[in-house]
């Protein structure tokens, strides 16, 4: 991506464009853009020993490898979804699709207008995993279409995705909790089933979760966000490498902190070009 290109995208996520005083106006450069492909080089695979017994491997931004067998941040165990016997179909996400429309699992099937299921190509090698619909996508049936849903869209685009081709977008509540509240206990374990099928059927490269809810029903465990970023951590029996970064809610809300999901979004992006370059 060429330089201009990369500002416009950080500004419209709202990270400020630094310029050199002594700088040319033909050649403008930023902070950000200077250290956009300044994160660590991942491409060395883990070992099996690296993860622990029952534990969740994850390494550091710096690169450096943890275990997981101790209790804390790194003691927690994403759920492991099976993996699918064969290439999906349009049949089968349909099908899925159809059930998530039609649940009454949980009791807010009664007060949502719609189930919201995804939206994205079914084919990405990156899956961008949110907390529930609001009031926007309950509206319209589709995840991250508000506010917070723009700024994520120009968040991915700084890094070259975007829904329409290369991303897929779902949350793990596919029903708007009244009142944009946190999920409760039950509503996620009668909804999560739904979301591990599509990871089954997706089979993505890396994960993107965004927001403290997902991520921590996503590796099961209670520990802050901000002790969960900077680290890759592993999803499942496919040790799928995870990313956690802030919600876009979050940022509009607390836009000094854009920065810090600008580093996530570079060392995520630093991840993926490391497994597909090997």
């Amino acid at each position: 991506m060429d330089s201009l290109r990369r500002n416009q995208y950080l500004q419209a996520i709202g990270v400020d464009v630094w310029v050199s005083r002594h700088a040319t106006a033909a050649a403008p450069v930023t902070e950000a853009a200077a250290t956009a492909d300044a994160a660590p080089d991942l491409k060395a695979p883990l070992s099996s020993s690296a993860a622990g017994v029952g534990g969740v491997a994850s390494v550091d931004a710096a690169g450096s490898v943890g275990a997981a067998a101790s209790v804390g941040a790194q003691a927690t165990v994403g759920p492991e979804p099976t993996a699918p016997s064969g290439a999906p179909t349009v049949t089968t996400w349909e099908s899925l699709r159809a059930e998530v429309l039609t649940c009454t699992r949980c009791t807010l099937h009664t007060s949502r207008t719609q189930g919201v299921f995804g939206v994205g190509n079914r084919e990405a090698q990156w899956l961008v995993v949110g907390e529930a619909p609001g009031a926007e996508e309950d509206r319209r049936g589709e995840p991250f279409v508000g506010r917070a849903g723009h700024l994520l869209d120009a968040m991915l685009r700084a890094i070259g995705l975007n829904r329409a081709n290369n991303v897929y977008i779902a949350n793990v509540l596919k029903s708007r909790p009244p009142g944009n509240r946190d999920p409760k206990p039950e509503e996620v374990a009668a909804c999560l089933p739904f979301l591990m099928r599509q990871i089954e059927l997706l089979r993505p490269r890396v994960m993107l979760a965004v927001g403290r809810i997902a991520a921590q029903n996503l590796l099961a465990t209670d520990v802050p966000l901000g002790r969960l970023r900077g680290k890759v951590h592993h999803f499942g029996e496919l040790n799928t490498p995870l990313i956690v970064t802030y919600h876009p809610a979050y940022l509009l809300r607390t836009p000094g902190d854009k920065r810090k999901a600008w580093e996530d979004l570079k060392f995520a992006r630093s991840v993926f070009r490391g497994l597909t370059s090997t």
